[in-house]
């Protein structure tokens, strides 16, 4: 998730290389009848961007997840929850 999410941010001109840019997940594991399951993933994105550039670092997180195969992969199975905090660089 964090590579698609970087390709879409450097289609807009923002860097990411990583003193600037980390991602932190968690998830939750559950006992579905009987059965161990991950129900839940949380990524958590970092990000330093110029304040100008923060709108289209925004509009990039808004359309990432559609074009993420891990994403897609999953979704419908476990729940994902994704945010985005940013910085001024």
């Amino acid at each position: 998730m964090m590579g698609t999410l970087a390709a879409e941010l450097a289609g807009k001109g923002i860097r990411t290389h990583k003193e600037i840019y980390r991602a932190d997940a968690s998830g939750d594991i559950e006992n579905v009848g009987g059965i161990l399951k991950i129900t839940k993933i949380v990524v958590d994105y970092y990000l330093k961007a110029p304040e100008e550039k923060q709108p289209q670092a925004r509009e990039a997180f808004d359309a990432y997840l559609p074009k993420c195969p891990a994403a897609q992969s999953v979704t419908g199975c476990i729940e994902l929850d994704h945010n985005l905090n940013m910085e001024a660089l």
